[in-house]
């Protein structure tokens, strides 16, 4: 029987040839979609990761204070936040497929520039220039996992795209490992940076294989075009059942682009916006207690944190096949709502773990935080980024994390301030007090709105 063949009549909101390609059976090029996404974000949690392993090195040879190196920190968030902004409304106005290989050439290109850095202010700019491009990446890759993926498996490839950050982080500490230790420190960092240049250059090499958004496309007019892509993946015409006469989306200005997001979709764009401040504020918020308050009262010493880390990420990578399992069999509401409310609950488990003074104990805990965290955010993405209409979807998921990068950036001070001015339980407290924003913001939505598993992105929209 013909794919078209099994067409569900009752998703009218969406054209019948998108509708098709909701319905595919799982085919090789969603495989090779995934892992070639997968890759990139993979890079994209390199990055972040690297810089933090490589901080006391740069430390010591460029001689700067403390509020030198939280200017970097600041420099990478404001970066990601500018990219996220600006190029989620890129990716809206010229097509997702443009912007994230513009998104790979933007981190590769600064990140070779990164690892040949002078000094201090030269490495300062060229981060935050990295940072416009994994910021960038935020937002047209979550865009493009759901528009190019079936409906019942798009929570799923989307949350296995998500869940390679894990695999980048792992790889950061185990290159730590080996370029710190092993070469020179005045050329180990150099080293590990112009890897993850290399890699991303292969990144884009594989992608450049992968599609335009049909989705898009059609949104656009562009329905020649989008009759191909949709050809190309289904494995047969479908170019009969796109309707030419469908008009093409109105091209709007970033701000009234915005202005109509708040507008006609604040309730989705809060919860975005809510979702991605509690799990930055509350993610970051943990990477900057363990090092700069955990460890130090267990007085572990600097060559074992790096094993931290990567015990811990093993953790995490746990928790998003948890979540890639269960998030289009169990449905995103209750999916969401019990990941933020565990890991609030293990931020508690973490802090008591502390208290005890057990550091194989605070190891345990650790990874069983990092599991729940990030079991939290990888099922957090998927959900609110197929909830915005085609024309502004990675509008809507560029806002959102921008507004997300507020929470990472006021989180770390205000925890490690708490711990060092009240008591590390005050602090624990705080910070699972940051995931339970996302469960309050999830409450109305689970009882008001709507639930995506298996739903076409137009059918989506439409609600």
């Amino acid at each position: 029987m013909k794919i078209s063949d099994n067409f569900n009549q009752g998703h009218a909101a969406a054209s019948p040839a998108l509708s098709v390609l909701d319905r595919l059976p799982w085919r090789p090029i969603h495989t090779r979609i995934t892992l070639v996404l997968g890759l990139g974000w993979m890079l994209d949690a390199f990055e972040v990761n690297i810089v933090g392993s490589v901080l006391g090195v740069l430390q010591k040879l460029w001689h700067t204070t403390a509020e030198q190196t939280s200017l970097l920190v600041s420099a990478w968030l404001v970066g990601i936040l500018v990219g996220a902004l600006l190029f989620g409304y890129c990716a809206d106005r010229f097509g997702r497929r443009r912007l994230f290989l513009l998104t790979l050439l933007v981190y590769s290109g600064f990140t070779v520039l990164s690892a040949l850095s002078p000094g201090y202010y030269f490495f300062v700019v060229f981060r935050f220039l990295t940072a416009i491009g994994v910021g960038a990446e935020y937002s047209a890759v979550n865009a493009a996992i759901g528009e190019l993926i079936p409906a019942r498996h798009r929570g799923r490839a989307g949350a296995i795209v998500m869940n390679f950050w894990p695999l980048g982080s792992i790889l950061a500490g185990l290159l730590t490992l080996y370029f710190i230790n092993v070469l020179p420190a005045s050329i180990g960092w150099r080293f590990a940076f112009a890897l993850g240049a290399v890699i991303a250059l292969f990144s884009i090499w594989a992608r450049k294989a992968l599609p335009e958004s049909p989705h898009w496309l059609a949104a656009h007019g562009h329905h020649e075009a989008a009759a191909a892509v949709s050809a190309e993946i289904a494995g047969e015409s479908v170019t009969a059942l796109l309707p030419a006469e469908k008009p093409a989306a109105r091209t709007l200005g970033f701000i009234a682009q915005l202005r109509e997001l708040a507008g006609r979709h604040f309730g989705r764009l809060a919860l975005g916006c809510l979702l991605d401040f509690s799990e930055a504020a509350g993610y970051y918020g943990l990477f900057a207690l363990l090092p700069l308050v955990v460890l130090p009262h267990l007085h572990v010493g600097d060559e074992m944190v790096p094993w931290f880390f990567i015990i811990g990420n093993l953790g995490a990578a746990f928790g998003g096949l948890i979540a890639a399992a269960i998030l289009d069999k169990a449905g995103r509401k209750i999916t969401v709502t019990v990941f933020y409310l565990l890991a609030a609950a293990s931020m508690i488990a973490l802090g008591s773990a502390t208290l005890t003074e057990s550091t194989a104990g605070v190891l345990v805990a650790f990874t069983l935080a990092n599991l729940c965290a990030t079991g939290s955010w990888i099922a957090a993405y998927p959900t609110f980024s197929e909830l915005f209409p085609t024309r502004m979807r990675a509008t809507g998921i560029g806002f959102s994390v921008g507004f997300g990068r507020i929470g990472a950036a006021i989180s770390p001070p205000l925890l490690v301030g708490v711990a060092h001015h009240m008591t590390i339980a005050a602090a624990f407290g705080l910070l699972a007090s940051f995931w339970l924003i996302g469960v309050v913001a999830m409450i109305p939505w689970t009882i008001w709105g709507t639930e995506g598993k298996n739903r076409p992105l137009e059918g989506l929209a439409a609600d």
